[in-house]
């Protein structure tokens, strides 16, 4: 069964995730000059696609972000003062701290989703492919409306890797039977810190040609 303390968790670690990838989302509709109703939808997207897509593949209802309406209705009234929050998060947090934020929402939501997809009894190979899209596939939904390429498919510097690799970190770990809690900060601080020091160091993932 999933475990009852990383259960205990969930809208903490939810929480982070859905906090970092809706600023992510809020900053590529502000950059195309998205009227507001633009700015919810992309950052909406950014927040709940992967996490939606992960559910519609487990066959799990009601979807997250059904069952906790306060998330979406944030997000909403954010989009309606999205370039004064903006202006205020460039003002007070630096570039470092949104980067750091990503790479916690990319981590935590990897390791839930993973989490989910072994509790519903998927193959372990299958149940890191679905930690990989609960965390990264809201960030290609986000790019596609905004009529780009997805990043997740162009940037040479790891982001899906990260992800995957820390995806089998966790299920390595629920094999040996390590605590619960342990196996998330282990898998998920793992996928924080490639995420960072890819971008610090630029890393590049090789490509197939």
């Amino acid at each position: 069964m999933f475990p009852i303390t990383v259960l205990k968790l969930l809208p903490f670690i939810e929480a982070i995730g859905i906090i970092a990838f809706c600023v992510s989302g809020f900053i590529s509709a502000q950059q195309r000059k998205f009227d507001a109703i633009g700015v919810f939808i992309i950052g909406f997207v950014t927040a709940f696609g992967g996490g939606t897509l992960r559910d519609i593949l487990l066959d799990r209802r009601p979807f997250y972000w059904v069952q906790h309406q306060n998330y979406v209705i944030a997000i909403f009234v954010c989009s309606l003062i999205a370039g004064t929050i903006m202006d205020f998060m460039h003002r007070v947090l630096p570039r470092r701290a949104m980067l750091v934020a990503d790479a916690m929402g990319l981590g935590l939501f990897t390791v839930t989703s993973t989490a989910l997809a072994l509790d519903a009894g998927m193959p372990v190979f299958i149940a890191s492919m679905l930690g990989v899209i609960g965390a990264a596939f809201g960030g290609v939904i986000r790019d596609i409306l905004c009529g780009d390429t997805p990043l997740l498919l162009t940037d040479s510097r790891p982001y899906a890797t990260c992800a995957f690799a820390g995806a089998w970190v966790y299920i390595v770990l629920q094999k040996i039977e390590t605590n619960d809690i342990v196996s998330l900060i282990i898998s998920s601080g793992l996928i924080v810190v490639l995420r960072l020091a890819s971008i610090k160091f630029k890393w590049n993932v090789p490509t197939s040609f």
